[in-house]
């Protein structure tokens, strides 16, 4: 094999190609992925918004995986971030690194086995979920309603489709219709399976083994490494983009629940070949005893609950005996849901029974729904991920959010990277290319009481008031509780009348409210968790972001109070390790929604006194990004003031239903088949760090870091351009992706919709869960013929 090029001749025809401009920032983390690499260590990367940390990790990644002759494995959180990469960067990277390497670098996206068709059950193998209201899949015919109109056309297109993708069938299906024609991973067959030469999952599993990049989430990455399905092909390097995520998702993974509905489901299922009975009653029993209890963590399994799972344990037991084929060959896909079901049943009660040290029990209502659940999962995942996912591979941990204190210890102790027999890790902070001294300043507000539980003080209502004022609006609130949001949100709407106006997140769709207020120099909007996370507003429409209170997590959050405990057992400092962990994470994520551009300025405002008085105000300071910062209020009304006066106009953004469907995409030399078929431009922002430089005197530089863009003391920051936010970058209408409202639907968002559809929940609240905006997802529900509660 020919001598590579170098990482340095990669990367420079890399960024060349993608249109962009070199970065400080990402040469240093390309550079130290690459070290990592070769060291066979591990590395975490904080790299702030606008460094272009994907092209740092991409370019080794495909320089590695072509000098060992195996493929680079990427896992994100988000969709969005997932068909990002496969959609926009790989296609351009590949174009700009083929002439370089010799050949065009290919990727896939890999992904769980209910995204695509299943050929045995097509055929009749498996039995119909709907029975007795749709008729089966071989017998439906076009008179049979929308369901069984959907389950015709997917007949018809699993004639056509090569991949069997969910995804290319746009528009798509009702989740119903779906399940009619795929399995689940416990309910495949497997090799035995008489099809398994036309399975679509091992084709596409087959093709991933010779891509340079595969693209997958972190719940299918965690699967992959904790049940050893070798679902992913072998792989030496493994990188994971939105790393501050991975315990929350891995947790969520490895966690079980037992609902009465789960078991009777179970029970229907088994019913075609064992008695049921007994675990139907043992159903009933779990529903009595759960409503004996209160809502909460369990610190053991009480009598009333033991007795309900050991019926249900011991009718799962029969059943799965009666359901065990006399020979392997004898099973077939009735027989193997039935046994899925009830496996998973059986080894959720064992679990608990077990009552394991490290596990915490809780019991969960739904006051929504009026389901009631009994939940199950570990206090700690570190050491599962110590031995799992930092095994025989380097692993690159990347994130804006990882140094939290001023140090990677927390995120690391949590990762499973800290303590005797940890393997070896070297954590770096890239920067950021936002020059946050002279772009915003942190205002604490030491004069207020310390909060308490009895919700907003008069005092932090009359500081919301004088702030708002003074920065004529432009005001984003977020809020440690709805209660807190609407109570602050009703108190200025009678201050300021038609002055200000004042929005309030639950009023109306996420989208439109985020819209209406970047609109409008004079609104303001408040809300909470939504809005600590996923609010984008560059430009002079937000420019005073307020912090209510601290935000630790829930006193009766199970996990949170579980952890706490275990470590001040241990000697170690419970509170600092968990809730203060949580809260630096949580106001670092709300703290960065003020500057998303180099020409963005403006203050963010902590109502909450503790930020400067307690003894871990300084552990939570250090988790900022690196603004001004001050107590003096009078300077901070100046600055907000001399901000609003010198504000440059404010752009609207796009109005709902303007964006097509099908936005242009850029040709793409034909490859791989199993890559994307298409490319689509990546907008990049020619961003540097300015100077920072500094004033003699601290005050003039404060208002000096708040002045609008163009006023004197504002450096050379003021002169740097951000990318246009009026027209969005183009997303490819590839066969894979259906793009809707600018947002890339994949078939793990298309699962989590219908099924976010079917348990009964809004259009707000399917996009606070997919942190998408409400219009997008409307308009995805609309070509999937799905309709939200309230729709």
């Amino acid at each position: 094999m020919p001598e590579l090029p170098s990482l340095d001749e990669l990367m420079s025809a890399a960024v060349s190609g993608v249109g962009g401009v070199p970065r400080p920032g990402q040469s240093t983390m390309a550079n130290a992925v690459q070290e990592a690499i070769e060291r066979d260590e591990h590395l975490l990367v904080q790299a702030g918004t606008g460094t272009g940390k994907s092209l740092a990790y991409l370019v080794p990644a495909i320089r590695h995986a072509f000098e060992v002759n195996k493929p680079a494995i990427v896992a994100t959180a988000t969709l969005a971030l997932q068909a990002q990469i496969v959609d926009r960067d790989m296609p351009r990277l590949a174009d700009a690194l083929e002439p370089l390497l010799g050949r065009r670098p290919t990727y896939a996206l890999v992904k769980g086995r209910r995204n695509y068709l299943c050929q045995h059950k097509l055929t009749g193998g498996y039995p119909d979920d709907d029975e007795g209201t749709l008729m089966g899949v071989g017998q439906v015919d076009e008179h049979a309603g929308r369901t069984g109109r959907e389950v015709v056309r997917l007949r018809e297109w699993a004639d056509e489709t090569e991949s069997g993708d969910r995804d290319e069938l746009v528009p798509g299906v009702s989740e119903r219709a779906w399940r009619q024609v795929s399995v689940s991973s416990h309910e495949c067959l497997g090799s035995k399976c008489p099809v398994v030469e036309d399975c679509f999952v091992e084709m596409a599993r087959a093709d991933a083994k010779e891509v340079d990049v595969v693209v997958t989430n972190h719940s299918f990455m965690a699967i992959d490494a904790f049940e050893g399905r070798q679902m992913l092909p072998e792989h030496d390097l493994l990188v994971v983009d939105e790393a501050h995520e991975l315990v929350d998702r891995v947790t969520a993974t490895i966690t079980d629940e037992l609902t009465t509905g789960t078991i009777n489901a179970a029970a229907k299922r088994c019913g075609r070949l064992a008695e049921t009975d007994d675990l139907k009653r043992g159903a009933e029993v779990l529903g009595e005893a759960l409503e004996q209890h209160q809502e909460g963590r369990l610190l053991g399994v009480s009598d009333v609950l033991e007795a309900a799972l050991r019926t249900i344990l011991d009718a799962s037991r029969s059943i799965a005996s009666e359901l065990k084929p006399k020979n392997p060959q004898d099973n077939d896909g009735v027989r193997q849901m039935a046994r899925a079901a009830i496996d998973e049943i059986f080894e959720t009660c064992e679990r608990i029974l077990e009552e394991r040290e490290l596990d915490v029990l809780w019991v969960s209502h739904n006051q929504r729904t009026g389901v009631s659940a009994l939940r199950v999962a570990p206090m700690s995942v570190a050491m599962l991920m110590r031995d799992k996912i930092f095994g025989e591979r380097s692993v690159v941990m990347t994130s804006a959010t990882l140094e939290l204190g001023g140090s990677f210890d927390a995120v690391a102790g949590t990762l499973g990277l800290r303590g005797a027999g940890g393997p070896q890790w070297k954590g770096l902070d890239v920067g950021s290319p936002f020059d946050y001294p002279k772009q915003g300043i942190a205002y604490v507000a030491q004069h207020l009481p310390p909060p308490g539980r009895d919700g907003l003080s008069p005092q932090a209502l009359d500081e919301i008031e004088t702030l708002v004022r003074a920065a004529g609006g432009r005001t984003l609130g977020l809020f440690s509780s709805m209660r807190a949001a609407q109570a602050a949100a009703e108190a200025m709407r009678e201050r300021f009348g038609d002055e200000i106006p004042v929005l309030c997140q639950g009023e109306d769709q996420m989208g439109t409210l985020v819209r209406t207020f970047a609109a409008d120099a004079r609104t303001s909007l408040f809300g909470t968790l939504t809005l600590w996370q996923g609010v984008d507003v560059p430009g002079s429409s937000l420019q005073l972001v307020i912090i209510d209170r601290i935000p630790f997590p829930r006193p009766d959050d199970p996990l949170a109070s579980a952890r706490s405990q275990a470590i001040a057992k241990m000697g170690g400092n419970g509170f600092m390790a968990v809730s203060a962990t949580h809260a630096a994470l949580r106001l670092a994520q709300g703290a960065g929604r003020l500057i998303r551009h180099t020409d963005d300025r403006g203050v963010v405002a902590f109502l909450d006194s503790r930020m400067m008085t307690a003894r871990y105000a300084g552990f939570l300071q250090r988790s900022l990004p690196p603004f001004w910062p001050t107590t003096d209020r009078a300077l901070i009304l100046k600055a907000l003031a001399r901000l609003d006066e010198n504000a440059p106009d404010v752009t609207p953004p796009p109005a709902a239903g303007t964006r097509s469907t099908k936005q242009p995409s850029v040709p793409s030399p034909s490859s791989s088949s199993v890559r994307s078929s298409g490319a689509s431009s990546v907008s990049s922002a020619a961003s540097s760090r300015s100077s920072a430089g500094s004033s003699a005197d601290a005050k003039e530089r404060a208002l000096a870091a708040a002045a609008a863009a163009g006023v004197s003391g504002m450096g050379t920051a003021s002169a740097i351009k951000a990318p246009t936010k009026s027209t969005p970058p183009p997303v490819d209408d590839t066969a894979r992706t259906a793009v809707t409202g600018g947002e890339a639907w994949t078939a793990e968002s298309d699962e989590e919709l219908r099924e976010g559809v079917s348990m009964g929940l809004s259009a707000e609240e399917l996009a606070d869960h997919l942190e998408l905006s409400a219009e997008s997802v409307l308009a995805r529900c609309a070509q999937l013929g799905i309709r939200p509660a309230g729709e």
